[in-house]
């Protein structure tokens, strides 16, 4: 059994004193005295990842059978193991950071993981968990939302056990870890069967098809953008989008397989969609492609185009179409207008977007810093964090109390570094900045 102090973090969810615990030697396979189950099915059950990811980085065996041990689930049989568990939960990030290497499992263990996704795929979660469990009462339901992977899931819960309702997204996990190629068509039926673009099953079948370096996936995803589903469309343009920006690098880039152009799919269907939710995608992928090869020129105005669009997730990729200007240049006083109305945006997310475009731009933009300035309020940290950057990078002398009422600010951090940076820049130049912040005598 494991000692007290490490079995009661891993109840706990405290990766961190997990990790100083396995790292002072604490057995990894260790049981919880409770039930007799490892340690890692109680991270499992939890649905806690970075507890976990603790366990299999000292060494617990995700293959390691639960036995038969009192008060353990009446409902999973002795010889079951943390990774089966896993498969059963239907979380797929967690039952891959389980998965281990691929050699270390016969045809038959593969074929029995695989056969555990699709039964569950298959199946009504709450007659199931009433199967096992010989529960009576209502099932619990609710919504997971896992902000480390911007996914969620629904929650089926009875008598002390419970399952997300991702076990397609399993599958779609457990076929590519085994080398199984499902087919497109295949993939975007398990997304359809969770038609939100949120939901961690729609998530993998986009994910998988986005590490596709190859013309069939492109062409499958790009036949569907005058489909007259529009989730089907969504789930055309969030494939593109993803293998734009980077997951397959399907655009005209060096080292493409695929020769076209991203803009010659996005640009007319940007032109055309009529569901807001699509166009911002088909919007996010024309932005990615950003100045690349010189379409700019023909990107720009079609973003500009969307500005007044009554929907936000519209007018929030409006900035990403937007070149950006070269330093001494001097920004078009109809493109200024059009950030300078999303800075006032109602939409916050908006409002955030415009300030990071606004104060990345090195051009010459009258009026910029106090619109900058009107931003030091907002709402969204980021947004102030932004608007502090763009005073310090244009030696506006407001950005010193800004930056202090920000702090502490997070020197590794994407914004806070940047704006830690353009600090140090600043008071380079003006050292009375720096001197004026140093504590006084006591």
């Amino acid at each position: 059994m494991g000692s007290a102090e490490l079995v009661a973090a891993v109840r706990r969810g405290d990766a961190e004193t997990v990790h100083a615990l396995l790292d002072g030697g604490e057995d990894p396979d260790a049981r919880d005295p409770a039930d007799g189950v490892p340690l890692l099915c109680v991270a499992v059950a939890a649905y806690d990842e970075p507890v976990a990811e603790e366990l299999i980085r000292a060494g617990a065996d995700a293959l390691r059978p639960v036995g038969e041990a009192p008060g353990g689930d009446p409902g999973l049989p002795g010889g079951d193991s943390a990774l089966t568990r896993a498969v059963d939960g239907g979380c797929s990030w967690m039952a891959d950071r389980l998965l281990p290497e691929v050699v270390r499992l016969d045809a038959g263990a593969r074929a029995d993981l695989l056969a555990r996704a699709r039964y569950w795929a298959g199946a009504d979660l709450g007659t199931e968990l009433r199967r096992r469990t010989g529960a009576a009462g209502p099932v619990e339901r609710g919504t997971v939302r896992v902000e480390t992977w911007s996914t969620r899931h629904e929650r089926y819960s009875l008598g002390g056990q419970t399952v997300w309702d991702g076990h397609l997204g399993v599958l779609t996990v457990l076929e590519e870890r085994f080398g199984i190629r499902t087919p497109f068509d295949e993939l975007l039926a398990r997304a359809l069967a969770r038609p939100d673009r949120d939901h961690g099953v729609w998530s993998d079948s986009v994910v998988l098809l986005a590490t596709r370096r190859d013309e069939e996936t492109w062409s499958a995803a790009r036949a569907l953008s005058g489909h007259p589903d529009r989730l089907c469309r969504l789930f055309a343009a969030d494939v593109l989008r993803c293998l734009v920006i980077g997951f397959g690098g399907l655009s005209s880039r060096p080292g493409s397989v695929v020769d076209e152009p991203a803009p010659e799919v996005f640009l007319p269907w940007a032109l055309e969609e009529p569901d807001p939710e699509v166009l911002a995608l088909v919007l996010a992928g024309l932005g990615e492609e950003g100045d690349a090869d010189g379409n700019g020129e023909i990107i720009e105005p079609v973003g500009l185009s969307y500005a007044g669009h009554p929907d936000p997730r519209v007018r929030l990729e409006v900035p990403g179409t937007l070149r950006p200007e070269p330093a001494r240049a001097r920004v078009r006083r109809e493109k200024l207008d059009v950030l300078y109305t999303l800075a006032r945006d109602p939409d916050p997310r908006v409002r955030e977007r415009a300030a990071r475009w606004l104060a990345h731009c090195p051009a010459e933009a009258p009026g910029v810093t106090d619109v900058l300035a009107g931003l030091l309020g907002d709402e969204l940290r980021d947004t102030r964090v932004h608007a502090a950057y763009g005073l310090a990078q244009r030696d506006d002398p407001r950005c010193v109390a800004a930056e202090r009422g920000l702090r502490p600010l997070d020197v590794d951090g994407w914004a806070d570094g940047g704006l830690v940076r353009a600090m140090w820049r600043y008071e380079e130049r003006h050292p009375e900045a720096r001197e004026r912040d140093q504590p006084g005598p006591e």
